[in-house]
C-alpha cells in the first residue's frame, strides 16, 4: 500500500499537468533560456548572480499567481542586470508550473 501511494504521489502531479496542457520540461528549457544567466533553475544549484534568487525559492518568496501576471506585462527591476522579459500565456503556464516542480 505505501508503495502504490507512493507512486500516486509522484505520478499524480505529472498526469495533472499533462491533462491541463502543461508541458513542465517547455518551463525548463525557457528557464535555461531566459533565467539561467543569473538565476539558479534547479533544485541544488546556485544563481550565478548572488543577487538573484534561485528559482526553487520563487514560491516561497511571492505568489506564482502573482508573478504570472508580471510575466504577462513584462518583468522590470531596478536593477541594470536583468532585461525586461515579457512572455506568451503558454510560457508563463509552462515556466511558473516548471518553478513549482522544482521548489521545496
Amino acid at each position: 500500500m505505501i508503495i502504490i501511494s507512493l507512486m500516486l504521489a509522484i505520478l499524480m502531479p505529472r498526469a495533472i499537468a499533462a491533462s491541463a496542457g502543461i508541458d513542465i520540461a517547455a518551463g525548463n528549457t525557457l528557464a535555461e533560456q531566459a533565467c539561467a544567466r543569473c538565476h539558479a533553475i534547479g533544485r541544488d544549484d546556485e544563481s550565478t548572480l548572488a543577487a538573484a534568487p534561485p528559482l526553487r525559492s520563487f514560491a516561497a518568496k511571492w505568489p506564482l499567481d502573482n508573478l504570472e501576471e508580471a510575466l504577462a506585462e513584462g518583468i522590470i527591476t531596478g536593477h541594470p542586470d536583468m532585461p525586461e522579459f515579457k512572455f506568451a500565456p503558454k510560457q508563463i503556464t509552462d515556466l511558473l508550473s516548471y518553478i513549482q516542480s522544482i521548489s521545496p
